[in-house]
């Protein structure tokens, strides 16, 4: 919760961003949490509530890699510790340490690591050595290995001690995956392997102390090695102990190393071994001496079955053996993940100890073009991917007697820039549009109670997967079926309409209180669309399309790149899963609007659900026209002249009379809007002015006057009112924000007191609340009011936006009268994130 003045405080719903699309972003905590890079932000999702919990900002530059401590490898350590920690590092080299603390679920940014790396880090790894002991390397593309311990408080109050151990230099063929272990029989020897761009596996060893040294290194691999993982110690039926090693590579191939502490193997069983050459008996390969002990390495096993590169192995975590905690069994199984798509379980078989795929998942899907890592559940009956189109992939084991995979609810979002948000004319959901090409809507999913009480919001349709980056979007208001338009980074504006398929799904997910009745669903002849071989244009499927469609040449239906399966409109029940959404629950596209000479850039549809207006990306003020629109036939009514740059937003004013428009070029224009025929609109520019010394970047129009906000680049927010409908007077101006403002969005609270919050976000990702009060004559004269302003809160920094806050939006219809007391403020940013916040006037 944020700090709250006079009795209104702010609490988070919901937060939904897509991960960053880059190898080794993911970890699995031994608090059972997920943490993963979105842009410059660090999120955390509960994989049991299927939530997004928090973002930690801190970092500048794009988040690649995240690692907890203890990490799930080390779960069976960690029943007894109070506070985890989590390490990332972003393309700038800088590696942040995190703490949670489990009791309070706060987070804390406990300090930065010294020494950052000059280029991007591309791994991070780490190991308990003891219960408050812990040893972690990074490596980056500046050719280094950083090794660090880090000893965790062991009183309440206590802070960590960090302290450097060695910076190994590996030269120009950079590493890009780490991998730590303590050596077998030997206390306080620690090995590290590290693979990259050379194709060879390097061992190094070394002490706590530090003094790490190049030991050797294994040949094999034919290509970039990619993920490495050690096991924890096994002991095997013959009395040794050996640790095992897994490395996967862009050859497709998976290899486990076996090290095994030399010396403590009898001749006599040697030489049977010699008589007896079974499939499993392996190839003797380098020697690594550490010390006064030595370790026989050799190939124990190579894994075949993947059909492209192999991004990630990570073995399963060790289960707790005895009651104190500290025996444990390392399950021989690996999980692998690759670019085919899939993801594999692999385990040695009970007789012939050769290592099979016991499990595969991931198969069937089209969407994802492949995974960039798989991660295990601390406990092992879960396992996660993130895939290339930025979503998660998580499966259960929901089997007793047998293994059985079922996929499971997670997080999504977007995974590039949110460009613009709208709430459904009755708020019964949030749509949004991003540089990642889609938009999506998100849905409060009624039946599903989650922790907080409230009810959870997943993403229920993606209505449109584009060809071109999308910039703005409006829904449209006015009686009918849900309708959308949206303008992406070309010259032409798309309008939507939502299919049958989705309005039953609305109407499962807030419980049939839709505004729509059954009989208005008969009406809706189209059942969902289909993507087009280019991925532009959205065909229909209709509802009494005949079925006899199917029987297709045998030829056409070889799964080429160019063939599209088709897609299959469902009516979902729960909240849908990626494999659903990115293809089942597209919208149709019904008109394309042309007119504008360059891609589009901002857009508005008026209250009455009559006229659209759109701008474009200007250089001059022919192109800079605001084209208005006529719902319903599409025509162009009007072409709007003022600005000379671009145009960066407009507005309706809440009677539909007033046009108002920011641009690039520091002025504000507001236009009289007049409607005279069926499809006739007269315009008329009733006032330009120059506002502000920089960009203005944000407008909003009081919800029952004409009073409108701008806030510009120059750090201000300016009140302004329409005086007699001719002219525009100054009514007052905030005091200047800590950084440039990007969104702003007014809410009234009734049309009487004049009372209402102003909600300004800002490009440091920082939003704040205003209230602002009118005090209009009380003679009826149309004399412009008096104003007063006062900041309410400023939204603490965890809550907020990591990057530019790109919109915000109020969630203005209130369906029912009591839930005025807790109205919703949905905003969307340049950190992958569209954020919902409740702000209650308790």
């Amino acid at each position: 919760m944020s700090d709250s003045v006079d009795g209104i405080g702010v609490g988070r719903v919901f937060i939904g961003a897509g991960c960053n699309r880059i190898v080794n972003n993911v970890s699995w905590g031994a608090c059972d949490l997920v943490a993963f890079g979105a842009e410059n932000g660090v999120a955390i999702f509960c994989p049991k509530a299927a939530q997004i919990l928090t973002t930690l900002p801190a970092h500048k530059a794009s988040v690649n890699c995240t690692h907890w401590i203890p990490s799930s490898k080390f779960a069976f350590k960690a029943k007894h510790l109070e506070r985890h920690y989590l390490l990332s590092g972003d393309a700038d080299g800088i590696i942040l340490l995190w703490e949670l603390s489990l009791a309070d679920k706060k987070w804390r940014h406990v300090l930065q690591v010294p020494q950052p790396h000059k280029k991007g880090v591309t791994c991070i790894t780490g190991i308990m050595v003891s219960d408050t002991d812990a040893i972690f390397a990074s490596t980056s593309s500046d050719g280094t290995i950083n090794i660090w311990e880090l000893i965790l408080p062991s009183a309440v109050r206590g802070d960590c001690k960090l302290s450097f151990l060695e910076s190994v230099f590996v030269g120009s063929k950079t590493m890009v995956t780490v991998s730590l272990s303590e050596l077998p029989g030997n206390t306080g020897h620690v090995v590290l392997a590290a693979g990259g761009l050379d194709n060879k596996v390097h061992l190094y060893c070394g002490e706590r102390t530090g003094k790490f040294v190049h030991a050797c290194e294994l040949r094999g691999h034919t290509d970039w090695i990619r993920s490495l993982d050690f096991s924890l110690p096994i002991c095997t039926n013959d009395g040794t102990t050996s640790l095992l090693l897994v490395s996967s590579s862009q050859d497709r191939g998976i290899r486990i190393w076996k090290m095994a502490l030399r010396g403590s193997q009898s001749n006599s069983k040697d030489k049977i071994r010699e008589q007896k050459i079974s499939l499993a008996s392996y190839i003797e390969g380098p020697v690594l001496v550490s010390g006064s002990f030595s370790y026989q390495i050799s190939l124990e096993s190579l894994l075949i079955g993947h059909e492209d590169w192999v991004y990630s192995v990570e073995w399963q975590p060790p289960s707790v053996t005895s009651a104190n905690g500290f025996a444990y069994c390392q399950p021989q199984s690996i999980l692998s993940a690759s670019m085919d798509k899939t993801m594999m379980i692999w385990q040695p078989e009970r007789t012939t100890g050769i290592w099979m795929n016991v499990v595969t998942v991931g198969e069937l899907s089209h969407c994802a073009l492949g995974f960039y890592g798989g991660h295990w559940s601390p406990n092992g009956d879960s396992i996660l991917a993130h895939s290339y189109g930025g979503s998660f992939h998580l499966w259960k084991n929901v089997g007793s007697e047998y293994d059985n995979w079922q996929p499971q609810k997670v997080p999504s979002g977007h995974y590039a820039a949110v460009t613009d948000i709208a709430w459904a004319r009755s708020g019964e959901y949030l749509l949004s549009v991003s540089a990642d090409q889609t938009t999506r809507i998100f849905s409060p999913w009624q039946n599903e109670a989650s922790p907080g009480g409230c009810d959870s919001w997943h993403e229920i349709a993606r209505p449109q997967v584009h060809g071109h980056d999308i910039n703005c979007v409006t829904i449209i208001h006015g009686k009918g079926n849900h309708r959308f338009v949206s303008g992406a980074d070309e010259k032409v504006s798309r309008v939507f309409e939502a299919p049958l398929s989705f309005l039953k799904t609305l109407n499962h997910a807030i419980s049939q209180k839709s505004s729509f009745s059954e009989d208005f669903q008969a009406d809706v002849q189209i059942l969902g669309a289909n993507m087009s071989a280019l991925g532009l244009s959205q065909k229909p499927i209709y509802v009494h399309s005949t079925h006899g469609t199917s029987e297709t040449n045998v030829n056409d239906s070889l799964d080429t790149l160019e063939t599209i399966p088709d897609a299959v409109p469902v009516v979902f029940t729960e909240p849908p899963i990626e494999e659903k959404l990115a293809w089942h629950t597209l919208w149709p596209e019904s008109h394309k609007l042309y007119g504008h000479g360059n891609e589009l850039f901002s857009m508005c549809c008026d209250h009455g659900g009559k006229l659209v207006a759109s701008s474009c990306k200007a250089q001059s003020a022919k192109v800079a026209e605001i084209w208005l629109w006529q719902v319903g036939s599409w025509k162009a009514v009007g072409r709007l002249q003022s600005h000379s740059l671009t145009v960066t937003q407009v507005e309706f004013s809440h009677d539909d009379n007033l046009l108002l428009s920011v641009s690039r070029d520091r002025q504000f224009s507001v236009f009289a809007i007049e409607r005279k025929g069926v499809d006739e609109v007269t315009h008329q520019l009733i006032a330009r002015q120059e506002a502000h010394k920089r960009i203005i970047w944000a407008c909003s129009w009081n919800p029952f006057g004409h009073e409108f906000a701008t806030g510009s680049r120059d750090k201000t927010v300016k009140i302004w009112g329409v005086d007699k409908g001719s002219s525009v007077k100054q009514l007052m101006t905030l005091p200047q924000f800590s950084s440039s403002v990007t969104a702003l969005s007014w809410f009234a609270l009734d049309d009487q007191r004049n009372n209402g919050f102003l909600a300004v976000g800002m490009e440091s990702g920082l939003i704040e609340l205003w209230s602002l009060s009118l005090t209009r004559p009380g003679d009826g004269s149309t004399t412009l009011p008096g104003m007063t302003a006062a900041l309410i809160t400023r939204l603490e920094p965890f809550m907020c936006h990591v990057s530019s806050v790109q919109r915000l939006a109020w969630r203005t219809s209130q369906a029912s009268g009591a839930d005025c007391k807790r109205i919703l403020l949905a905003s969307c940013g340049a950190d992958h994130c569209v954020r919902i916040f409740e702000v209650n006037l308790a």
